[in-house]
C-alpha cells in the first residue's frame, strides 16, 4: 500500500512538473504575425521594401528581448500583387496559422478587400497603404491609418506649398492631371479638381468641390486616365499634355515605374511644364530611372530622413536617425517612405501589445482607440492618434522635390528645420 501511495505521488509531483515546464513553454511561445505583400508583380518594387521595414523593426524587438519575454515570429507570404490571393493569404493567416496579429498590405487596390476579411475576424488591420477614402468609409471598428492622411486630402499639401512658397506672379495658372485608374491615384484626383467620392453601395462619401487647384486659381486644362494595369502608350500621353501646354503637370502614377515611364516620355516629347508633381517618386528607383530629369520634380511623402520624429521602439527612445542608421547597417542602402511606413506599422502594434498588455485584438483596437494627440503612438512618420474611422487626427503629408542627386523635404515650413528652397520653375529637359 505504501509502494502504491509512493508511486501515485511520483506520478503526481511529474505531472506538476510536467505542468510547470509546459506553461513556461506556453508563455515563451512567440507572438505570431502574418503580412501578405506584394513581392512580385506589379507593386513589387514597394512590396519588397514593405518587408525589408517589417523585418528590421521585428529584429530589432526580438534583439531587446521580445515582448514580455516573447520574440516576434513574422510570417510574410507573396500575394503577388493579386487581390484574391491577399484575401486567401489573410484567410489563412487567421485560421490555418493562428496568428496573433497581423500588418496590413500594401496598394488601397489590396488593402480595400483585405480590410472587410480583418473586419469579420475582429483583427486589428494596421494599413501603411490604403489611403483611399473609400476604404475609410465602411464603418470598420479595427482600422488604423498609418501614413498622415487619406488620398483625397494630399492635394492640399500641393497647393498650400505653392501658395506659401511661389511668388504670386510665377504661381501656375493652368494644369494636366493625368492618372492611372488606381484606387489612390482616383482619391488625389477627386480632391485637386474637386470630385465626389461614392461610396461602393451607394451614396456619397464626400463632396471635394470646387477642388484645391480651384482654390488657388489654377484652371484644369486636361484631365486623362490611363488603365490601371499594361498601359504602354506613354509618348501619345505626353504629347496631348505637350499640346494642352499647362503649367504644372500633375502625373499620379500607381508605381515609381509609371512616374519614370511619363517623365522620360514628356522629356522625349520635350513637353516644358514649370513644375511637375508626381504622387509617387520618392524612391531611389525613380532617380536612378530618370536621371537629370527628376531635377525639380515634386512628390508628397509621408517620411523623410531629414525630419527629427522621435519614436518608441522595445520599451525606449527611437528617432528617425536611428531608423537611418539601422535601416543601412542591415540592407547596405538606405530606407525610403516605402520602408519607414512598415516599420511605422510595427512600431505601432509593439506600442500596443505593450500598452494593453496583450496580444489580444479586441483590447489592442480598445488601446489604439484611446490615444490622443497628448499621448499618441510614437514612430518614425511622427505621433499617431486617430478618429473613429481610423484615420489620423490633423496630421498633412511632406512635400519634396529632387535637388541634385538628393530629395529635399520642401513643405511645411514652420514645423522642422532643414527646410530646403524650392527650385522653380523646373529646369528644361
Amino acid at each position: 500500500m505504501k509502494t502504491q501511495r509512493t508511486r501515485l505521488a511520483a506520478l503526481a509531483a511529474s505531472a506538476a512538473i510536467a505542468g510547470l515546464l509546459a506553461g513556461g513553454a506556453q508563455a515563451a511561445d512567440p507572438i505570431k504575425i502574418g503580412a501578405s505583400l506584394p513581392l512580385t508583380g506589379n507593386f513589387s518594387v514597394s512590396g519588397t521594401k514593405h518587408q525589408q521595414g517589417y523585418q528590421l523593426c521585428v529584429d530589432l524587438i526580438n534583439a531587446k528581448g521580445g515582448v514580455d519575454g516573447r520574440q516576434l515570429e513574422l510570417i510574410i507570404s507573396d500575394n503577388r500583387s493579386d487581390t484574391e490571393t491577399a484575401i486567401s493569404q489573410y484567410e489563412r493567416f487567421v485560421n490555418a496559422d493562428k496568428v496573433d496579429i497581423l500588418f496590413g498590405t500594401f496598394s488601397s487596390k489590396l488593402s480595400f478587400p483585405v480590410s472587410s476579411v480583418l473586419e469579420k475576424y475582429g483583427m486589428v488591420h494596421p494599413v501603411p497603404a490604403g489611403g483611399a477614402l473609400r476604404i475609410w468609409s465602411q464603418g470598420h471598428k479595427n482600422m488604423f491609418y498609418f501614413q498622415q492622411d487619406v488620398a483625397e486630402l494630399m492635394g492640399s499639401s500641393l497647393t498650400n506649398m505653392i501658395a506659401e512658397r511661389i511668388p504670386e506672379d510665377q504661381r501656375p495658372k493652368t494644369a494636366a492631371l493625368v492618372k492611372a485608374d488606381d484606387f489612390f491615384a482616383n482619391g488625389i484626383a477627386a480632391g485637386l479638381a474637386g470630385g465626389t467620392v461614392s461610396n461602393p453601395g451607394g451614396g456619397i462619401v464626400a463632396d471635394l468641390a470646387p477642388g484645391f487647384l480651384k482654390e488657388i486659381g489654377v484652371e484644369l486644362v486636361m484631365e486623362e486616365t490611363w488603365p490601371e494595369e499594361g498601359f504602354s502608350d506613354w509618348l501619345n500621353l505626353a504629347n496631348s499634355i505637350k499640346q494642352a501646354n499647362p503649367d504644372l503637370v500633375i502625373g499620379l502614377t500607381a508605381s515609381a515605374e509609371e512616374a519614370v515611364q511619363l517623365t522620360r516620355a514628356l522629356q522625349t516629347v520635350k513637353a516644358q511644364p514649370k513644375y511637375l508633381f508626381f504622387s509617387q517618386g520618392t524612391q531611389a528607383e525613380f532617380k536612378t530611372g530618370t536621371g537629370a530629369a527628376a531635377e525639380g520634380v515634386m512628390m508628397p511623402t509621408s517620411w523623410h530622413p531629414a525630419v527629427a520624429f522621435v519614436g518608441e521602439l522595445a520599451g525606449g527612445t527611437f528617432t528617425n536617425g536611428d531608423f537611418v542608421a539601422a535601416f543601412t547597417e542591415k540592407f547596405g542602402i538606405a530606407p525610403d517612405e516605402d520602408s519607414a511606413i512598415p516599420f511605422a506599422v510595427c512600431q505601432g502594434m509593439e506600442q500596443a501589445m505593450r500598452g494593453a498588455g496583450t496580444t489580444e485584438n479586441a483590447k489592442l483596437s480598445e488601446w489604439l482607440h484611446a490615444r490622443t494627440k497628448a499621448d499618441p503612438v510614437k514612430t518614425v512618420l511622427g505621433p499617431f492618434s486617430w478618429d473613429e474611422r481610423g484615420v489620423p487626427e490633423d496630421r498633412s503629408v511632406l512635400v519634396a522635390q529632387w535637388q541634385g542627386d538628393d530629395l529635399k523635404f520642401i513643405f511645411p515650413t514652420n514645423e522642422f528645420a532643414g527646410v530646403a528652397p524650392v527650385i522653380f520653375p523646373k529646369p528644361q529637359w
